[in-house]
């Protein structure tokens, strides 16, 4: 019984079965790469002055993505639903669900002020400016 239980090793090693009812559930039980990560990718660059961050989605339109940014921490949601016309439609196959997503990632010295998002060819790019510190220092001449 316990060979049919389907596995992934940490060391990427899997043993040969053949295929079953249980290979659905293989990218589910992928212990070496992280669950949030298969929600959609996410690149973070720091460009000097500020980051950009971009993010890839496939059938999404811009209305599904919301962009957050709340003390440092910038969150990216997708919310996808079934669309009502292909409610009623005989599919044969359908491999499309409705699904919602959500990944973060912390900018310690991001600004508020300055945010830019843009969405094109399923690309999301996040303008993220970093706060300029002002340096309150004054010359002082001795007598």
């Amino acid at each position: 019984m316990a060979s049919m239980v389907p596995y992934r090793s940490v060391f990427g090693i899997r043993p040969t079965v053949p295929a079953s009812l249980f290979d659905a559930f293989d990218d589910m039980m992928d212990l070496t790469t992280p669950l949030s990560s298969k929600a959609f990718p996410i690149d973070v660059e720091d460009k000097g002055d500020g980051y950009e961050v971009k993010a890839y989605f496939t059938g999404v339109s811009k209305d599904d993505i919301d962009v957050e940014l709340n003390e440092g921490r910038l969150s990216i949601s997708v919310n996808v639903e079934d669309k009502e016309e292909d409610k009623d439609k005989n599919f044969l196959q359908k491999e499309f669900v409705s699904y919602s997503a959500t990944r973060g990632v912390y900018l310690k010295d991001a600004s508020s002020e300055g945010l830019s998002a843009k969405y094109a060819d399923g690309i999301l790019t996040v303008s993220v400016p970093k706060i300029v510190e002002k340096k309150n220092v004054t010359k002082i001449s001795i007598d």
